[in-house]
């Protein structure tokens, strides 16, 4: 079997009336087409009709209103374009060069020689530094000297005073010794008086009797007030004027016992006496010269 008669085979069968269909199709085709064509030449062939007519009316008619001016239209200036000049493409850029070792050397110099500027610099500092250092340590070592001298120059002078005030207090007692020794001898040649008493009487002449040292003793011992302890037993010379009925006029320390508080005592003892006794004939002596000692 070929394959024409098996498509022939498969097929679906004829169907029936498709040329009385077919034929029907193209007369109804014909007529429309001779229709449209009657039409149009119908429209061709007609005249047109025209119809003349006068309208009246009761009322005068107004002219009518004079149309608006039509207002001046405002024109804007174009702005004319600003024709842009032609760009020029920039030019490539030029390919790199190769580094020129002279200048790499002269730039390479340049830095080391900087660098050895700075170095100097910052050496040059560091002296001004290290010398204001030392010129202050040395002022400042300058002026200890100078105060420990002018201490020990101080020390020297009040040392040299010290020792004058010592050298001449000790001159003037010498001289106030000779001075009552010479008075005592004087007053000893006058009145024929005999020797003194050393234990707290008054120096004897040939007017108080023996016994009047001991009754001025008497009399200021009670009044001294000194509670120390002193070392050795030292002896202060007070000399006391009195008047004719033995009120005390003045007193004086004529020789110091080298103990102030001991001096000071005795002192304040006679000021609290105020007067001395009478002798046995009445008398009391203008002046006398009293010794004290804390142990007698």
């Amino acid at each position: 079997m070929t394959a024409i008669q098996a498509r022939m085979e498969f097929a679906p069968p004829p169907t029936q009336g498709l040329v009385r269909a077919l034929a029907m199709a193209i007369v109804a085709h014909a007529l429309l087409l001779a229709v449209l064509a009657l039409g149009v030449q119908w429209k061709r062939d007609a005249a047109p009709v025209t119809v003349e007519a006068e309208l009246w009316s009761a009322l005068p008619v107004q002219a009518a209103p004079a149309p608006p001016e039509p207002r001046p239209i405002e024109t804007k200036p174009i702005a004319t374009p600003i024709a842009k000049e032609p760009t020029t493409p920039a030019p490539p850029p030029a390919p790199p060069t190769a580094p020129d070792p002279k200048i790499a050397i002269a730039k390479e110099k340049a830095k080391l020689l900087q660098e050895k500027q700075l170095q100097q610099e910052r050496e040059k500092e560091a002296l001004k530094a290290r010398q204001a250092k030392e010129e202050k340590e040395a002022r400042e070592k300058e002026n200890r000297e100078k105060l420990a001298r002018d201490k020990k120059l101080l020390q020297d002078q009040q040392k040299a005073q010290s020792a004058k005030n010592d050298a001449d207090a000790k001159k003037v007692a010498e001289l106030r010794k000779l001075q009552i020794e010479r008075m005592n001898r004087m007053a000893d040649q006058a009145t024929g008086s005999g020797d003194a008493n050393s234990s707290g009487s008054a120096k004897q002449s040939s007017g108080p009797s023996a016994s009047y040292g001991g009754r001025i003793r008497a009399r200021i011992k009670p009044n001294i007030t000194y509670t120390e302890t002193p070392v050795g037993n030292p002896t202060a010379e007070v000399e006391v004027r009195t008047s004719p009925d033995g009120t005390i006029i003045s007193r004086k320390l004529v020789k110091t016992s080298g103990v102030k508080s001991w001096d000071d005592a005795v002192v304040n003892a006679i000021d609290k006496t105020e007067a001395l006794p009478r002798d046995v004939d009445g008398r009391v002596p203008p002046s006398l010269t009293l010794v004290f000692s804390p142990k007698d």
